[in-house]
Formats: structure tokens, sequence, C-alpha cells
């Protein structure tokens, strides 16, 4: 079949149609149905008339699928799903670390935070555990700077705020890689 300029084409490999504006031995220009010039050669189009439309109902298609299904078993579908544990939490507030703060300044408080995030990750890290939500609240952003900081110093630890709609914005979440 000669393809000539005013034809309506479609190439064989793609979901692309449009029009021929030239032929040039082999080669053929195609003017897109979205306004782009391409080149192709003429074995990779296929001449369609303007009521080429495929007509397909939901009943055809689920006829076609069930007949390329017969024979084949059914697979059960397995209601079982992974561990999905939640992850460990630890509240850093000052107030659920100690019964009272008389006589501690910022220095000794913010190292009691710290010390309490490394050994908890520690134990986390020991134990397999491998999501861990630090809650530190917001403030003036000290604690969190100084938590990514100990954190950045694990090799197999990733960190990220938390789940906002859980935690709000003064949370900061760990993953632990975990090797085989």
């Amino acid at each position: 079949m000669k393809l000539q300029k005013g034809d309506l084409v479609e190439t064989i490999d793609d979901a692309i149609q449009g029009k021929i504006i030239g032929v040039d031995n082999n080669m053929v220009t195609v003017t897109t149905k979205e306004g782009f010039n391409l080149k192709f050669s003429s074995n990779e189009l296929i001449k369609i008339r303007k009521d080429d439309t495929l007509k397909v109902t939901n009943a055809d298609v689920f006829e076609a699928v069930r007949e390329k299904q017969k024979g084949e078993k059914r697979k059960k579908r397995s209601l079982k799903m992974g561990k999905v544990l939640p992850p460990m939490e630890v509240d850093l507030h000052i107030e659920k670390l100690t019964p009272s703060t008389k006589g501690m300044t910022s220095f000794d408080m913010l190292n009691l935070q710290l010390d309490t995030a490394k050994g908890q990750l520690e134990f986390a890290l020991k134990n397999r555990i491998q999501k861990i939500v630090f809650i530190h609240g917001v403030g003036q952003g000290i604690l969190k700077t100084e938590l990514e900081y100990l954190f950045g110093r694990y090799d197999n630890v990733t960190y990220y705020d938390a789940d906002y709609r859980t935690y709000g914005l003064g949370a900061t979440e760990v993953y632990v890689y975990q090797n085989a």
C-alpha cells in the first residue's frame, strides 16, 4: 500500500496518529494530532480511515480476560501481611526523664536528653529495632540540632522529620538499616 500526502496514518509500535505532510522515498513526515512533525520509515506506518476507532465494551474486555485465563490456576490471595511493627518512641522532654530539674543547668538537661537518646539508639541497634521516633519538641531547635549531629555519626541510620499528623513538628524518626 503506497502512502501519500494527506493520508491518515498510525505508527505500528506506538500510539501515534497523524496526517502525512510529505513523502520522500522511504521517509514519511507526519504531523501528529498534537502538532509535532515526526519522520518515520514507511514500513513503520499503517494507513487508517477516519472512522477507524476501536469500539470495545467492558463486557468484551471481561470476556477476553476470562478466555486468556482459562486453564490457569487461580492464585489464592494471601491475607498475611509482613510484620509491621510500630516505631519505638523515645520522649526526650526533660520532665519525662527526671522527676525534678532543680539545680540543673540548661547544659545538664541537654546532656541528659542526649545521653538518653544515645542509649536508646544503641539499644535499638543491638536489638535490631528498625524505626525509632525521638520526640524532642519544638523549642529553639538546639536539641534537634544536637540529635541530628548524633545520628549523623552512625553509618547505618537515616533520620528525617517524623509523621506530622502523629507527632507534629517536634519529632525525628530514625530508620536503622539492618545488615543480613
